[in-house]
């Protein structure tokens, strides 16, 4: 899953149960869906990429700094980045709102299509929340 820095979800990706997450993270980024809220061009890209020692790959890293991300991602066998912990805390959040949904907490479907269609539901429950929340 990627979210933006309030913890609002973006795009998720299901994968099989054994499957490193680093392999998804350039699907994860090229699938954001534009955003809009200023007037303009609505922005496609972030300007920055946080992520924890799991997504450590010099290709990923080349590869988002073609598309213009930054990469703010710990080195493997590199002391900790300092505040990373509490911005890597709001990917944390995000995912134990998608387990409220007590469907979604174990994967019980065996069709990936009705998976992703109940995460695709409880992300847009959770935006209209925010959003609800945001307006009073």
């Amino acid at each position: 899953m990627i979210c933006d820095g309030r913890g609002t979800p973006l795009k998720v990706v299901t994968t099989a149960a054994n499957v490193n997450d680093v392999t998804q993270t350039l699907a994860l980024v090229d699938g954001i869906p534009p955003v809009a809220g200023r007037p303009g061009r609505p922005r496609r890209r972030p300007d920055s990429l946080l992520g924890d020692k799991g997504y450590d790959s010099n290709p990923n890293r080349e590869e988002l700094r073609k598309r213009r991300i930054l990469p703010v991602i710990s080195r493997k066998g590199a002391p900790n980045i300092k505040g990373l912990g509490k911005l890597r805390y709001v990917v944390e959040q995000t995912f134990a709102l998608l387990h409220q949904f007590k469907r979604l907490a174990v994967r019980w479907e065996r069709r990936t299509e009705l998976h992703d269609a109940f995460i695709s539901l409880a992300c847009g429950l959770i935006c209209c929340r925010r959003l609800k929340k945001h307006r009073s």
